[in-house]
């Protein structure tokens, strides 16, 4: 959670000095600015997850030389399902936080022409990001360990895919439906990557 803060004060900082050095007064401007801060968090985000693999790698080794049987008490797959959750729950967080406090009041949803759904699609919206944000976590670990580089920049396209067809509401059919499609297909590529099947399925269903 603390390395995608970083990331995210990192990202902050890039947009808010291209909006202090661009022309205010041009819309299209600022909202090509906003488009270019989404898309350098999204890169800053997965920039930082390579970096906290690499310090979990040098903690795994280093927990491997202390231990009894010279393996580390953690696997890959442990670390990599920890650390999508935790990026997802702190994004997930920042996602709805302002929202939740919009809430509040005073006013109501839909009042002035808006959709009456802001706050029922926001809560999905941000339960897909927490779900996406853990199965790439998953894929992420895996892909760098087995050095799967097309693995890589499908986690990352997809990641940007994301951000960018929220720039699609307050048309949420054309947001919401996507990037469910992306959490479906994401999350099957994720169940299979940490070595799931439809035989161990079937065996937790039948409870063998």
């Amino acid at each position: 959670a603390f390395f995608w803060l970083v990331s995210l004060l990192l990202a902050s900082l890039i947009w808010f000095v291209s909006v202090r050095l661009s022309d205010r007064e041009d819309a299209k401007l600022q909202y090509g600015l906003l488009l270019f801060g989404a898309a350098v968090s999204v890169l800053l985000q997965e920039a930082f997850r390579f970096a906290y693999f690499k310090l979990l790698k040098k903690a795994d080794e280093g927990l491997a030389t202390i231990s009894e049987d010279g393996r580390s008490p953690i696997s890959l797959r442990q670390m990599a399902y920890v650390s999508g959750l935790s990026f997802g729950i702190i994004s997930g967080i920042f996602s709805v936080i302002n929202i939740l406090a919009d809430s509040i009041g005073p006013g109501i949803v839909g009042i002035h022409g808006d959709s009456p759904y802001y706050f029922i699609t926001s809560a999905f919206l941000t339960m897909a990001l927490v779900l996406l944000h853990t199965f790439w976590g998953v894929i992420f670990f895996d892909a760098c360990e087995k050095r799967r580089y097309w693995c890589l920049g499908l986690v990352v396209a997809s990641h940007l895919l994301t951000s960018g067809l929220t720039f699609l509401n307050p048309w949420y059919e054309a947001s919401l439906v996507p990037i469910f499609i992306i959490t479906l297909c994401t999350g099957l590529w994720a169940f299979v990557t940490a070595g799931g099947s439809f035989h161990n399925v079937l065996k937790c269903l039948s409870c063998k």
